[in-house]
C-alpha cells in the first residue's frame, strides 16, 4: 500500500510503498478515503525538519532536554547512536481521515467492517491507504456527512 512520509534528513515528503499494518487488539484497520493535509500543523512539521537540526534544537527545547537526559542516563555514545538512528529514519505524516472500517479486533465491539468512521491521532491517522487505528481514536461518521468533511474531524476538535 502506499503511505506518505517525511524524510527526516531532508524534510521532503514522498510516497512510500509500505506493508499494510496488522490488525492489533483494540484497534480498527480503516481504509482511507479522504485524509486532511492540515496547513498548519504539518507545514510547520516540514518547514522545521527541513531546516536542520540546530534549527530544530532551537524551537524545540523539550526535545534537547530529552536529549540531555538521555546522554546524562545514557552516556554521549549512546546518545549519539540513537540520535543518528532517528534522523535515518522517516516518520507518517497526518493525523485526521476518514474512511470504512475493513477489519475489527476481536476485543472491540464498537465497530464493524463497512462502518464510516472519522479517525484521529499521529501516528495513526496518517496519510495512507490502510490506517489502523485505536478504537477511543474513532467515531463512526454520520451518512449526511462526506468523508472529506469527516478527515476535519481532528482539527475541529483542535
Amino acid at each position: 500500500m502506499k503511505q506518505v512520509l517525511q524524510n527526516r534528513k531532508t524534510g521532503s515528503p514522498f510516497v512510500a510503498e509500505v506493508p499494510v499494518p496488522a490488525l492489533q487488539s483494540g484497534r480498527v484497520l480503516v481504509r482511507t478515503v479522504a485524509s486532511l493535509i492540515s496547513a498548519g500543523t504539518e507545514r510547520a512539521a516540514v518547514e522545521l525538519v527541513s531546516k536542520g537540526l540546530l534549527q530544530e534544537a532551537r524551537q524545540r527545547p523539550d526535545l534537547v532536554k530529552q536529549v540531555v537526559s538521555k546522554v546524562k542516563n545514557e552516556g554521549l555514545l549512546n546518545t549519539l547512536s540513537a540520535v543518528r538512528d532517528k534522523m535515518a529514519t522517516s516518520q507518517s505524516l497526518g493525523y485526521s481521515a476518514a474512511g470504512i472500517v475493513t477489519e475489527v479486533a476481536p476485543d472491540v465491539s464498537e465497530f464493524h467492517s463497512g462502518d464510516r468512521v472519522a479517525c484521529a491521532g499521529v501516528g495513526f491517522a496518517s496519510h495512507a491507504e490502510v490506517i489502523s487505528v485505536p478504537r477511543n481514536l474513532c467515531v463512526h461518521l454520520p451518512g449526511e456527512l462526506s468523508f472529506e468533511a469527516g478527515s476535519f474531524g481532528t482539527l475541529g476538535a483542535i
